[in-house]
């Protein structure tokens, strides 16, 4: 089986935006530096901010609650600690994160592409782990080949940013990832143990481009798979630098 590494992809604020990077240093043990270290508390979450913690994705505003947020891109400036976000309906906003004006003014930025219907944000967050879907620090790798076969059960070309993963992954069987949970991959000089599939939600039915929901994903994926999951999670078991185009080898 041979495979390598297609794109990379971060999301520094969780379901508010994502940045393509050619290459990261990834750390034992670890998410992806930059990849949903914040997350935006919506107005019931019991996120406590005198003592941050990981919390589940519904004390969250999300793309599963709010499609019109998965149209929203990210580019970080590390030195900077500046991300500036854009969307298709709104005009550009520089911040730093961690400012808590910034803070304030990006959850008024994000307000008029959040579901009033639903709960409306409330708090630029972080805690001490990144607000990835696990509850242990984890990377998601995307088997294009699986993609596409949504893809052919749809009967419409639809962009695999639909799943908002970290590794794009291209020259496995479609769904020969479901096989590989408790095994270790290597890609550049990283390593990594695949935990656990990814179970997906209504957020992929929303069109990255537009944040309008334009494909039933998870219809195609229950009546035919059998399933509604789309990739994997792993755990970076040693340190690494990773760069697109790499192989990612089974170990």
């Amino acid at each position: 089986m041979t495979a390598a590494l297609h794109q990379i992809w971060r999301h520094p604020i969780k379901s508010h935006g994502r940045e393509e990077i050619i290459e990261v240093t990834l750390t034992e043990g670890n998410a992806m530096p930059w990849d949903r270290r914040w997350a935006v508390a919506h107005e019931r979450s019991c996120f406590d901010i005198d003592r941050p913690r990981w919390q589940p994705c519904n004390e969250f505003s999300i793309g599963a609650k709010s499609p019109r947020l998965q149209a929203i891109r990210a580019r970080v400036d590390p030195a900077y600690r500046a991300i500036t976000l854009s969307h298709p309906d709104l005009v550009d906003i520089t911040i730093n994160p961690d400012d808590q004006g910034d803070a304030n003014r990006f959850i008024q930025w994000v307000m008029p592409v959040s579901n009033g219907a639903r709960v409306l944000p409330a708090r630029l967050v972080r805690a001490p782990q990144a607000m990835t879907d696990t509850d242990y620090q984890s990377v998601s790798l995307i088997n294009l080949a699986s993609h596409r076969a949504v893809e052919a059960q749809l009967g419409q070309e639809i962009t695999p940013l639909r799943w908002r993963g970290n590794f794009l992954i291209d020259g496995w069987e479609p769904w020969a990832e479901r096989a590989l949970i408790g095994q270790k991959l290597r890609i550049g000089t990283a390593e990594f143990e695949i935990r656990d599939h990814i179970a997906r939600c209504a957020a992929t039915t929303a069109n990255p481009e537009t944040g309008q929901c334009d494909a039933d994903t998870l219809g195609a994926l229950r009546q035919g798979f059998g399933h509604r999951d789309m990739g994997i999670y792993a755990v970076v078991t040693k340190s690494g630098d990773v760069q697109q185009g790499q192989k990612v080898d089974l170990i």
